[in-house]
């Protein structure tokens, strides 16, 4: 008689099931526990992963964007010591806070207040805090009115896209431009809309459209002038910028009266200094870019004549005044915005102050 011998093939047998004489647990079954088990562990190990990575990636979005930030109190008050308030545009869970840090070590830690702004400033106790709240179809704007505390006393519906903010000197005026139309000065296809509120009264000049405009002793009535870039010398008077025919101005304005008057030509984002001596604007250069025209200036108010900084780059921005000798501004930075400082005389050379930073407030 032969003798069946069976080869082992490490297949099962008809039909799927185990062959006469193999062991309790089939190869198949074999293989379907030996996969589960690989990818039970592979799963366990992704999710290590994953958990790790976030924490990595928490904990470099903070640094990468910028120095330490942590929670706390900010303050406005005059006499609370030199400090500069602004926007922190470091990644992380205060990012687009407004946070404080002490004006001699401006790249130190970080205290974020919780209020987020696109735009700030602040003076004589009072901060203008210019917000975007994002809705499902359409973002709209407000301007919050902040106590020396941050906390909300009066809030201004917005006509468009927050651009630039100003406090007077006592606290008392606040100031905002928004566009209405377009997003950039860089063009001539924008529209603003500029505001001052007595946030005393609560009185509101909605736009500085409605102001008798005169320009070498003649009324201007033109239907395109545009308004931007308050800065103010008191409660009543301020300079900021006018377009009107393809070019623009400097001028001053009375508040009381609802008049300005220009002072001179290719003047844009005027910052008054301190002293109330100078202003410091972006200049269209000849030759330039024209997505790029604008260099730092600073011009005497006595003479109407101006003088570059040492910044060479394009600066599309309302720069502040850190002291009677500084200024300081913002440049693209891989996070937003970056803060820079320069001197005011032409001398010297820009200088990084903080990265990931916008809207800054020299408070004392």
């Amino acid at each position: 008689m032969s003798e069946e011998i069976t080869v082992a093939t490490g297949e099962d047998g008809p039909g799927g099931g185990d062959a006469p004489g193999d062991a309790p647990l089939g190869t198949r079954a074999k293989l379907l526990v030996l996969l589960t088990g690989v990818l039970v562990l592979a799963l366990v190990a992704g999710v290590a992963v994953w958990r790790a990575a976030g924490r990595a990636d928490r904990k470099n979005q903070v640094q990468a964007g910028g120095p330490a930030v942590h929670a706390g109190d900010v303050s406005l008050a005059p006499g609370a010591g030199p400090r500069i308030v602004f926007r922190s545009m470091a990644w992380g869970p205060h990012r687009d806070e407004l946070a404080g840090v002490p004006a001699a070590d401006p790249d130190g830690p970080r205290t974020a207040s919780g209020v987020k702004c696109l735009r700030f400033y602040a003076a004589g106790g009072t901060g203008v805090c210019l917000q975007a709240e994002r809705g499902a179809v359409n973002d709209s704007y407000r301007a919050l009115i902040l106590d020396s505390r941050l906390r909300t006393t009066r809030r201004v519906d917005l006509a468009g896209i927050p651009t630039r903010a100003r406090v007077s000197p006592s606290g008392r005026m606040a100031a905002w431009t928004v566009f209405v139309g377009g997003d950039s000065y860089a063009g001539t296809d924008f529209s603003t809309r500029t505001s001052i509120l007595d946030t005393r009264t609560g009185a509101l000049q909605s736009t500085l459209e409605d102001y008798a405009l005169t320009r070498d002793g003649r009324r201007v009535r033109a239907a395109d002038v545009n308004y931007w870039g308050v800065t103010f010398a008191d409660d009543t008077h301020f300079y900021a910028t006018a377009a009107t025919g393809g070019r623009t101005y400097l001028i001053r304005g009375d508040t009381s009266t609802r008049t300005a008057v220009t002072l001179r030509s290719n003047v844009e984002c005027p910052s008054l200094s301190p002293d109330g001596t100078r202003i410091a604007f972006k200049k269209r250069v000849p030759g330039l870019s024209a997505d790029a025209p604008w260099r730092l200036y600073v011009l005497d108010l006595a003479t109407l004549e101006d003088h570059p900084t040492a910044e060479t780059r394009n600066v599309d921005d309302q720069a502040v005044w850190a002291d009677n000798r500084t200024l300081s501004y913002s440049l693209p930075g891989d996070y937003g915005s970056d803060l820079f400082t320069v001197p005011a005389d032409g001398t010297g050379a820009p200088v990084l102050l903080t990265p990931s930073a916008l809207s800054p407030s020299w408070l004392g």
